[in-house]
């Protein structure tokens, strides 16, 4: 009789505390291990926050490259992912600081692949939470992600940012306000009368 295999959450987590705890000590290997296990969560992350798939690579490696150098300052290797998570929030903070003087435009991209049956309201709305979204400033584009996107708790986002809970609630509430705000702005223009052509009103 073939039995199927139980997933054990406790396994993986003393696989991942071994990694951490061999890395830490200067292992290439086990750090590799961690780097590629973890690679595709951090991409997700970095680019809901960004919004731009090369700026979220670049992230990535600017957050693997932190995350190597600083982890022997890491104490408690339970708290790998949050810790590494901090950096990466770090790293899209820091890449999105540098090149938003240079940026004309924001171009909103879903990290979802659209159905091709969605009709035009639901890609006319989702344009337009994109449009809030990137409107929002990366702190709080953070925390939006770290909590409508990925399910963490602001205990979790806290601890993740470095930030009292009371914070979180916080720019959490006013980066909603903000986005309904926007996307009301957009739906009363939309809906206001147009002008034409020789109107001298």
């Amino acid at each position: 009789m073939n039995v199927a295999p139980v997933h054990d959450d406790t396994r993986d987590g003393r696989v991942q505390s071994d990694l951490v705890e061999r890395a830490k000590r200067g292992d290439h290997e086990a750090f590799d291990a961690l780097a590629r296990s973890a690679y595709d969560r951090m991409y997700v992350i970095a680019h809901r926050i960004l919004r731009d798939g090369s700026a979220a690579e670049d992230a990535v490696q600017d957050a693997l490259i932190r995350i190597w150098r600083d982890l022997r300052s890491l104490r408690d290797v339970n708290r790998y992912d949050a810790w590494s998570n901090r950096l990466l929030i770090r790293a899209c903070q820091d890449h999105w600081r540098r090149t938003r003087l240079i940026r004309t435009e924001v171009n909103a991209i879903d990290v979802e692949r659209r159905d091709p049956r969605d009709d035009y309201a639901t890609v006319g709305h989702r344009d337009e939470l994109e449009r809030a979204f990137s409107r929002l400033s990366i702190e709080h584009r953070a925390v939006v992600v770290l909590t409508q996107y990925q399910g963490y708790s602001a205990a979790d986002v806290a601890e993740i940012l470095g930030v009292p809970p009371g914070t979180v609630y916080s720019r959490l509430h006013y980066a909603l306000a903000q986005m309904r705000t926007a996307i009301g702005e957009r739906t009363a223009i939309a809906a206001s009368p147009a002008t034409t052509v020789g109107d001298t009103r």
